[in-house]
């Protein structure tokens, strides 16, 4: 009787499937995250929390509408939902800062954050620096160390946990640029009036992550949080 090849070729089928399934399996990075765009992301575990390494560099909501890119410096303060920039309106400044976004983008139901992840809240970022020790030495532990980005001296810098702040400035008053280098700032999507939110920053000459309010067509940093 002919011996059949059939099993054979039924098990030689099995083995190649396994093997390119185990494949497929073992290049999923669990460390990083990909955005609508394709930018991909590092991420750190610091207490319970999961952040983002980089700030957010989305042109696009999470439904695939695209966020404005408001050049103008009059177009910028006069608007009252979602937009973005980039610092001087260079494409170079995106590859180290990212993005900076006002607040109507941020807060907008389309949601800049990736799939699984969102932009923190203002208790959530009380979270952080609470682990962190408090607010008057959170930035420290946060920023990236040494001057490669932050203007010297960058104070007590250590990025203890990894979580590389870097001074990426502001788009502000007047739709003006100001104060990379020196300082960054980073929008939660905490409301505090009609007009202004609250926002966090960190400084080359201090320790302390610092929480103030302003108006929401500021230009500011994001950094995701893993849901």
């Amino acid at each position: 009787m002919k011996p059949s090849l059939y099993f054979p070729f039924r098990l030689l089928t099995f083995l190649l499937l396994t093997l390119i399934g185990c494949k497929k399996e073992s290049n999923t990075d669990p460390t990083t995250v990909t955005d609508i765009d394709g930018n991909v992301y590092h991420t750190v575990t610091i207490g319970t929390q999961v952040w983002m390494v980089e700030n957010l560099k989305t042109t696009k909501y999470r439904n695939g509408d695209p966020i404005p890119n408001v050049t103008l410096d009059a177009s910028w303060t006069a608007l009252t939902s979602g937009a973005y920039c980039l610092y001087n309106n260079d494409a170079a400044n995106k590859i180290t800062y990212g993005a900076l976004y006002n607040w109507f983008a941020v807060s907008d139901s389309r949601n800049i954050a990736p799939v699984g992840w969102h932009v923190p809240t203002d208790a959530e970022w009380t979270t952080l620096t609470d682990y962190l020790g408090g607010t008057s030495v959170a930035g420290g532990k946060l920023k990236e160390s040494g001057t490669s980005h932050w203007i010297t001296p960058n104070t007590g810098a250590t990025n203890s946990n990894s979580f590389t702040a870097l001074p990426g400035g502001f788009r502000g008053f007047n739709g003006a640029f100001n104060y990379v280098d020196y300082y960054g700032f980073w929008w939660p999507t905490t409301n505090n009036s009609t007009t202004y939110a609250w926002f966090r920053y960190m400084s080359s000459n201090s320790v302390e992550l610092f929480k103030l309010s302003d108006n929401k067509y500021y230009g500011f940093s994001v950094r995701c949080l893993k849901d």
